[in-house]
C-alpha cells in the first residue's frame, strides 16, 4: 500500500496527555472515586502545562494555535449539537417522556420474562434519551423493588440494566458518544448508525437469549399502576426515526424540542416560559461537556504543532500493515483511553483527531472509524467497576460494582461483535463513502 511519508515526531510533545492521565488516575486511586477530581480542572492543568512547553515558540503563537484548535469547525458544531441535545432531552422529560416510556415497557412485560423485558427497556429508553447513566438512574429504583419482590439476584438485574443502558449510549443519535465519534470522523450520523446497528443488535438479541435462559425458572410481578401516553412517547420515536432516515441532525434536533414543546403546551406540562427555562436547563447540563470538547480541541492542536501527533501516528503506522490492523489499532487506542479516563466521551474527543489520521493513511472507512471509536469505548464502559454507569446502579442498590460486572453480558458480547466484524470485515460495502457511496 502506498502511504505518504509522514514526520517522526516527538514523543516529549505527548507529555500533556500524560499529566491529563496522572491527575484524572492518581486522583481517581488516592480518592477511591474517579469522579472526585473535576475532569475541566486536569484538562486545564494540561492545557497550561502544553503551553509552557517548547520554548522555541512564541507564547503568543502558541495561544494561537490553542484557539485554532478549541475554535475548529467541528469542535464549535459538536458543542452546536451537544447544546441541542441538552435541550431536547430537557424538554422531552419535562413532557413525562422518560416515565411514559418506562411504564410504557413496564405494562407489557411478561411475567416470565422480567430480567430480558428490563434489558430490552434499558435498549429502548438509552437509544431515545441518548444517555447511558440517565437510563440507569431511571431504572435501577425499578430494579431494587422487583429483586425484593421476586429474590432475584441484585446484582443479575443491574447488570441487565446497565447492558441495555449500553446499547443506546453506543447507537443514540443524541448520545454524546455518537456525536463526538461522527464529527471527529466528519461521517453522517444516519451513516454511522447503519454501519453500527449490524455489529450491535446480533449482540443485543444474543444477550437477551442468555439472559433468557438465565432466568428460565424464574418469574415475578412489578406490583403497582404503570401510566403510559404514547403521545409523550412520540417526540423520542421521532428524532430516532428522521435522523436514521439521514436528515440533518440539526434539523432534526431543533424539530425534536418544538415537537416535544408543543406536547408538553397541549399536556399543560408547562407554558411558554416554562419550555424557555427547559431549554436553558439543558444547555446548561451540556456546559461542562462543551467546554471539555473545546479545552481538548485546543489541547490536541498544541500536542500536534508540538510533533506529539506525528509520533503517535508514526509510532502506531509502524505497528500496522493492513487496513484490519489499523481497525485493531483504533479499537485497542479507544480501548486504553477509556480505562484510563473511566469516561468514553473524553475518550473518543481525545483520540478522535488521531484516529481520522490513520484510518485515512490506511484505508478504513470512516463510518466504520467512528463506529469502532463508540463500539470500543463502550465496550470498557459498561464493565469498568469505577465507571459511572455501575457506580450508579451499584449506589442505588446498596451492592459492589464489582458484583455487577458478571452480568453486564452486553458489553461483552459488543465487544466480541466489534472484534469479529474487524476480522470479517463485516459490514461490507460495494463503494468507500470517500467516493461517494451510501451505506
Amino acid at each position: 500500500m502506498n502511504t505518504p511519508e509522514i514526520k517522526k515526531g516527538n514523543a516529549l510533545a505527548l507529555l500533556p496527555f500524560g499529566v491529563f492521565l496522572f491527575l484524572f488516575i492518581g486522583s481517581g486511586l488516592i480518592n477511591d472515586d474517579f469522579y472526585k477530581l473535576p475532569v475541566l480542572v486536569a484538562v486545564f492543568i494540561a492545557v497550561l502545562f502544553a503551553l509552557f512547553m517548547n520554548r522555541k515558540m512564541a507564547f503568543k503563537d502558541k495561544l494561537d494555535h490553542l484557539t485554532k484548535g478549541a475554535g475548529h469547525p467541528n469542535i464549535i458544531l459538536m458543542v452546536l449539537i451537544y447544546l441541542l441535545a441538552g435541550s431536547f432531552a430537557a424538554v422531552a422529560e419535562g413532557v413525562g417522556a422518560v416515565e411514559s416510556t418506562v411504564n410504557l415497557g413496564l405494562t407489557f412485560l411478561p411475567q416470565n420474562l422480567l430480567i430480558v423485558g428490563l434489558f430490552v427497556i434499558g435498549c429502548f429508553i438509552s437509544i431515545s434519551m441518548g444517555t447511558s447513566v440517565g437510563t440507569v438512574v431511571a431504572l435501577a429504583p425499578i430494579g431494587v423493588g422487583l429483586a425484593d419482590q421476586t429474590g432475584m439476584s441484585t446484582a443479575l438485574i443491574m447488570g441487565a440494566i446497565v447492558s441495555g443502558a449500553m446499547f443506546g449510549d453506543n447507537l443514540s443519535m443524541i448520545s454524546d458518544t455518537t456525536i463526538a465519534a461522527v464529527r471527529t470522523q466528519a461521517v453522517k450520523m444516519s451513516d454511522k448508525f447503519k454501519v453500527n446497528i449490524y455489529i450491535a443488535l446480533p449482540a443485543a438479541i444474543v444477550t437477551a437469549v442468555i439472559f433468557g435462559i438465565m432466568t428460565f425458572n424464574s418469574s415475578g410481578t412489578i406490583s403497582g399502576e404503570h401510566p403510559y401516553d404514547l403521545i409523550k412517547v412520540l417526540p423520542y420515536l421521532a428524532v430516532l426515526v428522521f435522523a436514521v432516515a439521514g436528515v440533518n441532525v440539526i434539523y432534526v434536533l431543533i424539530g425534536g424540542t418544538i415537537f416535544a414543546g408543543f406536547v408538553g403546551l397541549f399536556y399543560g406540562k408547562f407554558d411558554g416560559m416554562g419550555f424557555l427555562n427547559l431549554l436553558g436547563e439543558g444547555m446548561a447540563g451540556m456546559q461542562e461537556l462543551s467546554l471539555l470538547s473545546i479545552l481538548l480541541g485546543g489541547l490536541v492542536e498544541l500536542v500536534r504543532v508540538n510533533g506529539g501527533i506525528d509520533f503517535l501516528l508514526n509510532t502506531i503506522s509502524n505497528q500496522i500493515k493492513s487496513r484490519k490492523g489499523a481497525e485493531a489499532g483504533i479499537a485497542g487506542l479507544v480501548s486504553v483511553f477509556d480505562v484510563s479516563t473511566a469516561n468514553n466521551t473524553i475518550s473518543i474527543i481525545s483520540v478522535g483527531p488521531l484516529v481520522k489520521q490513520i484510518s485515512e493513511r490506511f484505508g478504513v472507512d470512516p463510518r466504520r472509524a467512528a463506529s469502532m471509536l463508540d463500539i470500543f469505548s463502550s465496550v470498557f464502559q459498561g464493565i469498568l467497576p469505577y465507571g459511572a454507569q455501575l457506580l450508579a446502579v451499584a449506589g442505588v442498590a446498596s451492592i459492589s460494582p464489582v458484583s455487577i460486572m458478571p452480568y453486564c453480558i452486553y458489553p461483552v458480547l459488543l465487544g466480541i461483535a466489534g472484534i469479529i466484524a474487524i476480522a470479517a470485515g463485516y459490514p461490507r460495502f460495494s463503494t468507500d463513502k470517500r467516493a461517494g457511496g451510501k451505506a
